[in-house]
């Protein structure tokens, strides 16, 4: 693939850790010897201070060439594969170390850049079919409303031009739900925020009503991103049927947010499809099933995870950053 890794001679792993070993046996070895003899020569304690010199010497160079032809190339990988995840674009590394680690950081690269092909075919795609299918949609909306105001159809007919009108409020619905999905891929919503800064931010419910724990507890999301994915549970915690949704921030080395409403809950068979696309219960009240499949498609790009706590009274969602 291009933007390869430039070519260069290194000495094999085999060899840098071959040869670190061998040099730990011998300098005890060879030490001994050396300070036997030049004790004739000079006084013991001489000897012993210069074979420690030496030694220690010998050591630093082992730890430099350690350091430069395998810790620091790997070091080096790891952040630019964290950059990677962060929509950076995926070039190589001015140095690699070893073959072996050269190769590795090409496998890197190259699984990096098909990802990123992939994620913009996805979204290309999503955007692609959004705008075909809005002309065709537009027309059948005109007519349901032109055929809507028709006082001559039969009640067969009406009731047939209100499903058709339904149907494409749906399908509207349903694109709107792909193009935040594919949005959703992308890892664009970097930063830090809090509950306190984002409370602002979202929609206001119809009868839901909102609290929050841990306002001041900072979490590593932006404001935006934060607030897309409240919005979403606010939304599926009102439409199933839940008065109350309290949002909670724990503070600890890796954040974590608890989402719980009072809601009748998940049952036992939906659990394990809560989080598939297009998934809902609610398809006759227009819903899409789309929301808490972008929810955890937005975490994953950020690293990070929501799961569906077991055995809770209602809906209890967890978030880990």
């Amino acid at each position: 693939m291009s933007g390869g890794i430039r070519r260069k001679w290194r000495p094999p792993l085999l060899l840098v850790l071959g040869g670190s070993l061998l040099a730990v046996l011998v300098l005890p070895v060879l030490g001994v010897f050396l300070v036997d003899a030049l004790a004739p020569e000079i006084s013991v304690r001489r000897a012993l201070l210069a074979v420690g010199i030496g030694a220690l010497s010998v050591t630093l160079v082992l730890g430099w060439l350690l350091w430069r032809l395998i810790l620091k190339p790997v070091r080096a990988l790891s952040e630019r594969a964290e950059a990677v995840r962060e929509g950076a674009a995926a070039t190589p590394l001015d140095h690699y170390g070893t073959p072996e680690i050269s190769e590795l950081g090409q496998v890197v690269l190259d699984m990096a850049r098909v990802l990123q092909a992939r994620e913009m075919a996805v979204r290309s795609y999503a955007d692609h079919v959004s705008h075909e299918l809005k002309t065709p949609l537009s027309a059948i909306r005109g007519a349901a409303e032109l055929l809507e105001g028709d006082d001559s159809l039969s009640v067969e007919a009406r009731a047939l031009v209100k499903t058709i009108a339904t149907a494409e409020r749906r399908s509207e619905r349903l694109l709107e739900a792909a193009r935040d999905i594919a949005a959703a891929r992308e890892p664009l919503h970097r930063g830090r925020t809090t509950l306190g800064e984002v409370s602002g931010q979202l929609l206001a419910p119809r009868v839901l009503t909102l609290r929050f724990e841990g306002s001041d507890v900072p979490l590593p999301i932006s404001g935006q991103g934060l607030a897309i994915l409240l919005n979403h549970l606010v939304e599926n915690a009102e439409a199933a049927g839940a008065t109350t949704l309290t949002v909670a921030a724990q503070a600890a080395a890796n954040p974590q947010l608890t989402v719980s409403d009072d809601g009748p809950g998940i049952s036992p068979g939906n659990r394990d499809r809560i989080f598939d696309p297009f998934f809902t219960t609610g398809r006759e009240s227009g819903g899409t099933g789309m929301g808490l499949a972008i929810v955890q498609t937005m975490l994953l790009a950020h690293g990070a995870e929501i799961v569906l706590a077991p055995d809770s009274p209602g809906a209890t969602f967890e978030i880990r950053f």
